[in-house]
């Protein structure tokens, strides 16, 4: 039977590890071949080695690396391209350094806008796109001490929407998923932050901050993210564009 990815090509960022690496391995399930983005160069090689794909050793954040000189070798014959490369920093505004605030920014908001520019002019010629934002809940909802986050998150929401009602004469499509806390490096490292800022524990985090307005109570495993990221990409969702598909246990029904 032949796979619903099989002759595509995909590029995940942030591709060497949690929510990247499961997208990467649920495309590449699909028939997809996988281009994996990371600055982790030996993380990225070795998962592009077991799945039989590529590797594109990167820091996103240096602005050589994204040029369009760069990017359009880079860009060149790809079908699927995630935007999941993504860090944090829990602070309250009055205290959040403005260059942490200003990074953020450019790798979750404008790194993504800068790699869709140069993803679609070879997905118009071709017919076919998928653009897939890895968003958060805090895309849809907002939580204290996260404004880079929440606002670069938001961002992205409209440059996707804006990507679907551009691409989707082309046959490109456009769509966030939004997971809520996903069992990620990225997650554990806000524990430590999350019971300083709040003055509790660390082993009350997950349970009195992250999980607080979750109805299922555990986290999201990066799999579970990488189903949706891999259906996403398939024909199945062909008249599926800019939309936000929550994967939160229940958080943005309040």
């Amino acid at each position: 039977m032949r796979l619903p990815l099989a002759g595509k090509r995909a590029l995940v960022t942030g591709g060497a590890s949690g929510i990247g690496a499961a997208a990467a391995r649920a495309l590449s399930a699909g028939g997809a071949h996988v281009v994996i983005a990371d600055m982790d160069e030996l993380g990225a090689a070795s998962l592009a080695d077991e799945l039989g794909g590529s590797s594109w050793a990167v820091d996103l954040l240096d602005a050589d690396a994204v040029t369009d000189a760069r990017l359009a070798g880079v860009m060149d014959g790809i079908d699927i391209l995630v935007n999941n490369a993504g860090i944090q920093r829990v602070s309250p505004i009055q205290d959040f350094d403005p260059a942490e605030f200003r990074r953020i920014l450019n790798l979750m908001l404008e790194v993504p806008f800068l790699l869709i520019r140069a993803a679609l002019p070879g997905m118009y010629d071709a017919g076919f796109g998928r653009i897939i934002n890895v968003s958060s809940v805090h895309g849809l909802r907002a939580s204290p001490f996260k404004s880079a986050y929440v606002a670069a998150k938001h961002g992205l929401e409209g440059l996707s929407k804006v990507t679907a009602l551009e691409g989707g004469e082309h046959g490109v499509t456009s769509n966030c998923v939004n997971p809520g806390y996903v069992r990620t490096p990225l997650v554990e490292k806000q524990i430590a932050d999350q019971a300083a800022v709040h003055g509790i524990p660390e082993d009350e985090v997950l349970g009195r901050i992250l999980l607080t307005e979750s109805a299922i109570k555990r986290l999201v495993e990066p799999d579970e993210v990488g189903s949706l990221i891999a259906w996403l990409a398939s024909p199945d969702a062909a008249m599926v564009t800019g939309a936000s598909y929550t994967m939160d246990g229940g958080w943005s029904a309040r």
